[in-house]
């Protein structure tokens, strides 16, 4: 097992880059993640691991399979440079994001399209959500918190490694989704919406959520299937993005 005591260490700046740096986890194509939780479920997808990081005096499960997988001890000094959270539980994983195959596009029947929410625990508890409720892909577009931001991964518990999470252009995503015959649905305060309940669909959907602020490009409403609204009963001028997002997905799974 290799040690690092240093924090001038090149792999100990490595990660602090991977931690706190959007640019440089484009770049590499890498994530950190931390904690057992995220470990272990980093490790149900084995070939993701690069590298696992262990604070010295942490003993990690013996029934983990990290068989071939390097693993560096480092002190409680050099943890502080990359952790993100104040109590460190001192293990972590460095993952490959991983590539996603077209063809497998063509298999989603039911998917959720995220457009410019930019808070890293909306955009991640929206990922856990779609996951919990059966999804077959999560695509963020322009103007979203990172998906590997160290918050998103905290927020989606897991979910990163469960359900496909890619970033990409949201109209093309549209067109191509209807061409396979998936009806988009947008949700916006308009006339022609109409509530999510009475939405009669095959079991195939796509489900468009926005800004909290701006709500969705008026260029992607105007590609939907049909729009949907939330019904508001009290006083509140609004749901939190992330909770409406599971209000309407699990009013259309079926």
């Amino acid at each position: 097992m290799k040690r690092i005591e240093s924090t001038q260490n090149a792999l100990v700046k490595y990660w602090k880059k991977l931690a706190t740096t959007r640019k440089e986890r484009e770049r590499s194509g890498e994530f950190i993640v931390e904690g057992f939780h995220l470990v272990e479920e980093a490790l149900k997808n084995k070939e993701q691991v690069l590298q696992i990081i262990v604070r010295e005096g942490v003993d990690l499960p013996m029934l983990w399979p990290i068989d071939g997988i390097a693993i560096v001890e480092v002190t409680s000094v050099v943890v502080k440079e990359f952790a993100e959270t104040e109590t460190s539980q001192g293990v972590f994983a460095i993952c490959k994001q991983p590539v996603l195959e077209e063809e497998v596009k063509a298999s989603w029947r039911k998917v959720l399209l995220i457009d410019a929410v930019q808070d890293p625990g909306n955009i991640g508890t929206m990922i856990r959500t779609a996951d919990a409720a059966g999804l077959d892909a999560v695509i963020l577009g322009k103007g979203c918190a990172d998906v590997y931001n160290p918050k998103t991964l905290r927020a989606a518990q897991g979910s990163h490694f469960h359900i496909p999470v890619v970033r990409e252009e949201l109209t093309e995503c549209v067109d191509f989704l209807q061409d396979q015959g998936v009806p988009v649905f947008g949700t916006a305060l308009d006339e022609d919406a109409v509530p999510y309940s009475d939405i009669q669909h095959t079991g195939a959907f796509a489900i468009i959520m926005g800004n909290e602020g701006s709500g969705i490009q008026p260029q992607l409403l105007a590609l939907t299937d049909q729009n949907i609204i939330i019904p508001i009963f009290g006083q509140a001028e609004s749901l939190n993005v992330a909770v409406a997002t599971g209000i309407v997905l699990y009013g259309f799974v079926k």
